[in-house]
């Protein structure tokens, strides 16, 4: 990790910006990005009403998180994170293309995990190349694996990967509903069906910003030799260097807040119990 950097002059200078999630587990995101700069005034934005993403079709998740993007610029968070797997794997793209005004910037959680997969940075634009790692192991939602979004972002620089890919049907609920019992026998069951058509990665990536919370459930399934990729650090580092490069896109917000789609009360509970800290939201 490199030192911290602050990325304005003046502490009063720094603006808000939007993390979006489609429930809780973008808290994890969250928390890393607080804890790498913690200047930065944060507004988390959780649509759990709508959650979870990982089982709604590609049309539905692009409305409900491009209504969940503009909540954020009304706090004022001309840059977003979609601290959701299934959003940035369904969404994000045609967000970019086709509906970003010019002067926001929304980002997805997939670039900093390739980043780090294959050992180069996102604007290396060279062609692709062989990395070390041959054999990836995918744990993510349902949606996010039928999006093949991942592999699609990974052939830009890598060659040679086979990448085998597990959806992981209902693990998400359990961690929204605190039920860790339940979470992990559900990642155990998704490991085991994904060793007997992959019996050798080297490498595992966890495709859900929920999926840290059970990190040590798919480490244990995995075995100690695979190496496990999760993706909160890599998002807040890659966040940091983002700031760095393109401060323009500090929005005008100044006031770090949780915000919900749904009871703030039931998921102020959930997720104070989720974080193991209390944390209060308040209705979008």
């Amino acid at each position: 990790m490199r030192p911290k950097r602050r990325i304005a002059a003046d502490k009063d200078d720094i603006m808000a910006v939007g993390v979006f999630d489609s429930g809780l587990g973008g808290l994890t995101v969250h928390q890393a990005i607080a804890a790498r700069l913690p200047d930065l005034p944060l507004v988390y934005l959780g649509d759990n009403k709508h959650t979870p993403y990982g089982v709604r079709d590609a049309e539905d998740i692009f409305n409900l998180t491009c209504a969940g993007v503009e909540r954020l610029w009304q706090e004022g968070c001309d840059l977003v994170i979609l601290a959701c797997n299934t959003a940035s794997a369904a969404a994000l793209k045609r967000m970019q293309e086709t509906w970003l005004p010019a002067d926001k910037r929304v980002l997805g959680v997939f670039v900093p995990m390739i980043e780090a997969l294959t050992e180069r940075r996102w604007g290396d634009n060279s062609p692709p190349r062989e990395v070390a790692v041959k054999h990836v192991a995918l744990f993510a939602t349902p949606a996010t694996v039928a999006s093949r979004a991942f592999q699609r972002e990974l052939a830009f620089r890598a060659v040679g990967v086979d990448v085998e890919a597990q959806p992981c049907g209902g693990v998400v609920d359990a961690i929204e509903m605190g039920d860790e019992i339940l979470a992990e026998a559900l990642v155990a069951s998704h490991v085991e069906a994904l060793l007997r058509r992959m019996p050798h990665p080297e490498a595992a990536v966890l495709g859900c910003t929920h999926y840290p919370l059970v990190e040590a459930a798919f480490q244990k399934a995995l075995g100690p030799n695979v190496k496990v990729f999760s993706q909160a650090g890599l998002v807040a580092e890659s966040l940091a260097d983002y700031l760095q490069r393109r401060p323009e896109f500090l929005g005008s917000g100044t006031e770090s807040k949780n915000l919900t789609t749904g009871d703030p009360v039931r998921v102020s509970s959930k997720a104070t119990q989720f974080l193991r800290r209390p944390i209060r939201f308040e209705a979008a």
